[in-house]
């Protein structure tokens, strides 16, 4: 392990030297720091991160707080965290990921310990009880999910109200005037979370606007919970012929289950799915889909922390466009009898 007496003594300069090159906290001359900057790069020196954080009172650490549920579909959560952590990596900065559901109790941690520069938060629900304390703390935040009040916070988010709009559309140009949306498992709807309400409300209202009949029923996701949530659906609208999909773990159970009662997709049944690109393009039957913008919420997300941290942020929603992806499961409605 390479010292900072060694670099000092390859660049011919003093230990202090090295390190007021390393903190910036004083003016060094550009002959001298170029001179410590090669011996840096040349004999591989990493600058022990404990101690460069009490020198400058920054961590480079980056909390993300990704609450890992049984009834979240994790790889997407993955894929958005990824995400973060290889932006935040382009700025020079770490990640330190929280998976537990501390709630409120995960900032207060973050916040009062120094042990991150700033937080970022997913899972994000409408009236979320980590928000008071957020807005308490003076610790730049980013969180990826909108709530009902963005006042003082700054969100980055896939616009799923939009979203649900355009897979309505979709559908209703095609002649599908009974739309069934298979949802999230129950309990996501229970703890109000943004994503799923802002597409429900979406979907809601551009079917009021085109006239078209919406059944949502949520969806625990498997075969068995999406054989009762399909039968169910059926009993109750028999002249479905389009279906939305918000539920990645529903996709391909509910796949099967209409090749089994012998309704074709797109020829009998029309199916549409929010997910991302590659549940879409993998399922037995390429979905036409909305994606996930996964990677675009990350380095959002990133960017405008990394702004504040240099004291040219300021509080904003960032609202993704949707894109609907046409592919082999839509098609016309197909014609009654």
């Amino acid at each position: 392990m390479v010292t900072l007496a060694e670099v000092a003594q390859h660049a011919g300069v003093s230990a202090s030297t090295v390190s007021y090159v390393l903190s910036g906290k004083r003016s060094i001359s550009a002959n001298t720091r170029q001179r410590v900057e090669r011996s840096i790069r040349e004999l591989g020196y990493h600058p022990n991160a404990g101690a460069r954080a009490l020198a400058s009172s920054k961590s480079n650490i980056i909390a993300l707080m990704v609450p890992l549920r049984t009834d979240m579909y994790v790889p997407v959560m993955m894929e958005i965290a990824i995400a973060v952590a290889t932006a935040a990596r382009t700025h020079g900065y770490d990640v330190l990921l929280l998976t537990g559901e501390e709630g409120p109790d995960a900032v207060r941690r973050v916040a009062g310990s120094g042990l991150a520069d700033g937080m970022i938060l997913m899972d994000v629900e409408l009236d979320d009880e980590r928000l008071p304390l957020l807005r308490a703390t003076d610790q730049p935040s980013v969180l990826i999910g909108l709530p009902a009040d963005t006042n003082g916070l700054t969100c980055v988010d896939l616009d799923f109200r939009a979203t649900g709009a355009l897979c309505v559309e979709h559908l209703a140009k095609q002649g599908h005037q009974d739309i069934a949306v298979i949802g999230e498992a129950p309990a996501v709807y229970e703890r109000h979370t943004g994503f799923a309400e802002r597409t429900l409300d979406g979907l809601r209202s551009r079917s009021r606007e085109l006239g078209v009949r919406l059944l949502h029923r949520p969806c625990d996701g498997g075969y068995d919970a999406m054989a009762v949530t399909l039968a169910r659906i059926l009993d109750e609208r028999p002249g479905t012929t389009g279906i939305i999909v918000q539920n990645e773990s529903a996709v391909e159970p509910l796949l099967a289950l209409l090749r089994q009662q012998g309704r074709a997709v797109p020829e009998d049944v029309s199916v549409v799915a929010i997910c991302p690109d590659q549940v879409a393009t993998q399922a037995s039957v390429r979905l036409t889909s909305v994606a996930i913008p996964a990677q675009e919420m990350g380095r959002h997300a990133v960017e405008h922390l990394v702004a504040k941290f240099e004291g040219r942020g300021s509080d904003e929603v960032v609202l993704i466009a949707p894109e609907l992806t046409v592919r082999g499961s839509t098609g016309p409605a197909p014609t009654r009898p």
